[in-house]
């Protein structure tokens, strides 16, 4: 199950092309190297440490959809104490929802473009009180820009009318705290992630030589 993170996306002619993720990981965050460094001030190994809150954070994101698809979660690849904490993230996902009407139309939904030859996969698509809305769902400390790049190329994937975009941050454990955040209009976002993914074609065409 952990392996979605590693979806594949190809064009019609079977040519690969990059997910939105990886167009978007070509950016530095400062927030991390921060993260990282206090950690080891703390004696922790920063990587395990990141690897479990991974794990935790995946798994918590398998509940919300599973639950939004009406299926059961796939826990099989998780310890009792990841699988434990995820479950509280998936309590304070219930939480949010208690507050709305939900109807789901898509979920885990992968697209490619021919035409910017990209591809991703968008979390949850359908309607939030009755309007048209796209959320992705995020674990961890906050919400940051790059996250709206994102969210923008998922939405030029799904070729669905978008009344509302939001992003909804699942705590993973007793620092983070929930957060969310809506746009309504992501033009300008994905304009960059554009740009971004034309520096990655660019860089491949230099590394080649």
């Amino acid at each position: 199950m952990k392996s979605k993170a590693h979806q594949r996306y190809k064009l019609f002619d079977g040519t690969r092309v990059p997910g939105v993720t990886t167009i978007t990981g070509q950016l530095d965050k400062p927030f991390l190297i921060k993260w990282a460094n206090d950690l080891g001030l703390a004696g922790f190994d920063s990587a395990k440490f990141r690897d479990d809150k991974g794990d935790i954070g995946t798994l918590a994101h398998e509940m919300i959809v599973a639950h939004l698809s009406k299926r059961e979660p796939d826990t099989s690849d998780y310890s009792k104490n990841q699988i434990d904490a995820a479950e509280n993230s998936f309590l304070s996902y219930l939480e949010w929802e208690k507050q709305h009407k939900i109807e789901a139309i898509y979920t885990e939904l992968s697209r490619v473009s021919e035409l910017h030859q990209y591809g991703g996969t968008l979390d949850f698509y359908g309607l939030v009180d009755g309007t048209p809305e796209l959320i992705d769902f995020k674990t961890g400390k906050g919400i940051y820009p790059e996250f709206w790049f994102q969210v923008s190329a998922y939405g030029n994937l799904l070729l669905q009318p978008i009344q509302r975009y939001r992003i909804l941050n699942i705590p993973r454990t007793e620092d983070e705290s929930f957060k969310e955040e809506v746009k309504t209009d992501l033009s300008l976002h994905f304009e960059a992630f554009l740009k971004l993914l034309d520096f990655y074609y660019l860089n491949k065409r230099i590394n080649r030589k």
